[in-house]
């Protein structure tokens, strides 16, 4: 049974998401047989990743949110957060393209990885408040993953795997994915939002018993992102 996960570095309610999903996994019996394969989705391919702006600035900016609205929407999210298990440091995180940290996720891959990459990766935005653009820094990570780092200085330095992350966008966007986190199981049914654990195991212990194509969307809706911002 395989789960794509579309997914962006800077989203939170990926991460959340991210640890429910396999909070739930986790309890199934046939958790051995799930294959998770993670996609790549830029929710803002404009960003300079030259430059890097905090979380209160980039929503002033994108959404026009005056501080106490960005602060307070910020807030909602660490609350999620934190009963995901996750405590997020959001005046640290530091929003930059993301372009070159989903083909350092493509390299992990390729050594069966790819779980481990993500969550670096959200660690290191989210909680070290690291720039996820930048290339020392993803070189860094890939090096604690077990990943040769000079690979990884020569992929990132480079055009591998830019059709690879860029397949993975146009696959989201001819399945009509506009807003992360987004699962597909087994090519049947689609769950999208940071879905509570519950939720993520009802849907795949459905999956894993039934065949339904196409897939449809059997979740409610869960906190997500899209281009236009995040949304509880």
């Amino acid at each position: 049974m395989k789960v794509e996960i579309w997914s962006d570095v800077m989203c939170p309610f990926c991460y959340i998401g991210k640890h429910n999903f396999e909070q739930a996994l986790e309890k199934l019996p046939f958790k051995d047989e799930v294959e998770v394969e993670w996609k790549s989705f830029q929710l803002d391919p404009t960003l300079d990743p030259s430059e890097t702006k905090t979380t209160t600035e980039y929503f002033k900016e994108k959404k026009g949110f005056p501080d106490a609205q960005a602060k307070q929407m910020i807030g909602q999210v660490a609350q999620m957060g934190a009963m995901s298990g996750i405590n997020f440091n959001f005046e640290k995180a530091l929003i930059t393209n993301t372009f070159s940290s989903h083909k350092l996720i493509h390299l992990a891959k390729k050594y069966n990885k790819g779980s481990e990459a993500e969550e670096a990766l959200f660690e290191a935005h989210f909680l070290e408040g690291k720039n996820v653009g930048d290339l020392e820094v993803l070189v860094s990570i890939a090096g604690k993953l077990g990943v040769d780092q000079e690979e990884a200085r020569q992929v990132l330095s480079s055009d591998q795997f830019d059709n690879e992350v860029n397949q993975d966008i146009t696959d989201a966007k001819n399945n009509g994915i506009s807003g992360v986190p987004f699962f597909i199981l087994n090519g049947k049914y689609a769950v999208s939002g940071a879905q509570p654990v519950e939720a993520f195991a009802e849907a795949l212990q459905q999956t894993y018993k039934e065949t339904i194509v196409p897939f449809k969307d059997i979740s409610n809706g869960g906190a997500s992102c899209d281009a236009d911002g995040c949304s509880i």
